[in-house]
């Protein structure tokens, strides 16, 4: 079992949908196992609301180095280390992940780095290279943003989640996804009008093309996502025989 809960779905502005973070849950061979996709500026305290035992959670993904994607990390780690956390954590991203999430701790909490009494273990993710973390398999390829961010695709040995994390769909991406049990794919606008997002449109035909049953649309742009929902519940409903829909926060799926 795989169980995937949608702590937040909105973009970085949203006033009313937290950002957008994953939590996966696996029990693989008996092994209960905890993955934090991304972490941005309203994450930790939903991530504590919902899951918040501090030696729980055995990894953390960013996708790429934008705030409402990483900028939460360092109160989850003062967190972690407020209630004595002990066990190492894996900290998981594109190249410069250490330096980056160093400079934030630093920046939040100067000195704080010194005190932890947690090893943080960091990994680098390269397009083309498998890293086995905590009892996964992570599998990474560069979506189109503005910013390198990199799409992931997670195996626990028996089911597979697809992450976009930012970035319009490439063909990279799309291979990544094949055959994913569930794909969770950032739709920032109905159409692509936003160079480096992916779009409601172009996602529906991206998971046609990848052979996916299931697919989640979240990072949704929030005047979007108010004035334009009859629209995208249209396109939605079109997609029949896809499996497709926009979660809410706390929402949770199980592969």
């Amino acid at each position: 079992m795989m169980k995937i809960t949608f702590l937040g779905v909105g973009e970085a502005c949203d006033p009313v949908y937290p950002n957008t973070s994953l939590l996966v849950e696996t029990d693989t061979a008996g092994q209960e196992r905890q993955v934090l996709l991304d972490c941005g500026f309203t994450t930790p305290h939903i991530y504590f609301g919902a899951r918040g035992e501090a030696d729980r959670l055995d990894a953390l993904w960013i996708s790429h180095f934008h705030g409402d994607h990483f900028f939460g990390v360092p109160l989850l780690l003062l967190r972690f280390w407020e209630e004595d956390r002990r066990k190492p954590l894996f900290i998981i991203g594109p190249a410069g992940v250490k330096a980056k999430v160093r400079q934030a701790l630093d920046l939040a909490y100067p000195n704080f780095g010194a005190k932890m009494h947690y090893p943080l273990l960091f990994r680098e993710a390269e397009p083309g290279t498998v890293l086995e973390v905590a009892g996964f398999q992570w599998h990474t390829a560069a979506g189109l943003h503005s910013q390198r961010a990199l799409a992931l695709r997670l195996e626990d040995g028996g089911r597979s989640l697809f992450y976009s994390g930012d970035g319009r769909p490439t063909p990279a991406t799309e291979q990544l996804a094949r055959g994913c049990d569930l794909v969770v794919h950032e739709s920032f606008r109905l159409t692509d009008t936003v160079i480096g997002h992916g779009s409601v449109a172009g996602c529906l035909d991206f998971a046609v093309r990848a052979g996916v049953s299931a697919l989640a649309l979240i990072h949704i742009q929030r005047q979007e996502r108010q004035e334009r929902r009859f629209e995208i519940d249209a396109a939605l409903r079109r997609a029949a025989p896809l499996q497709v829909w926009l979660p809410e926060p706390g929402d949770s799926v199980q592969l």
